[in-house]
């Protein structure tokens, strides 16, 4: 099916954002396996895959209309030195991932393609209240109840 070049192009973007991410957290959760914090791994290699698989639905979504992914383009990417760092980069990414996301399902609404915009409330969805959540959630125990303490209970 021909697709429309605005949200062929705008996928892309989305796509772009998710392949950053992806590289975040997996850089993220290899650190966090490296320092022994096994669960902060477990739950950030999850965070990697969900975002393999957002990946995965831009790509086909993206071929259902005819359009070329371009798997060469990422949005920069910030590793984080401690925890807490590597918590809130992870956050920011998250936070702008869900603020391209609005963009582009307005962008759906505009062009009816009403697909499209599905897709990705699902992904908004999923960023949103599961991913993001999490994050701020980790954020707040760590000022709660000290960096020490939570990095205790994530080994």
């Amino acid at each position: 099916m021909k697709g429309n070049q605005k949200i062929i192009d705008a996928l892309n973007k989305l796509l772009a954002g998710e392949l950053a991410a992806m590289d975040q957290y997996f850089i993220h959760s290899e650190m966090y396996a490296d320092w022994g914090l096994h669960k902060l791994y477990e739950r950030i290699a999850h965070e990697f895959e969900d975002e393999k698989g957002h990946a995965k639905l831009m790509i086909e979504r993206i071929l259902f209309l005819e359009g070329t992914p371009e798997m060469t383009k990422r949005d920069p990417i910030t590793v984080g030195k401690t925890v807490p760092e590597m918590l809130q980069h992870d956050l920011d990414v998250e936070y702008r991932v869900a603020h391209n996301l609005k963009q582009v399902i307005a962008l759906c609404e505009q062009e009816q393609d009403y697909q499209t915009r599905e897709m990705l409330r699902q992904q908004l969805a999923d960023t949103e209240e599961d991913h993001a959540y999490w994050l701020e959630q980790q954020l707040g125990l760590i000022n709660r109840i000290g960096l020490q303490n939570y990095l205790q209970s994530q080994m």
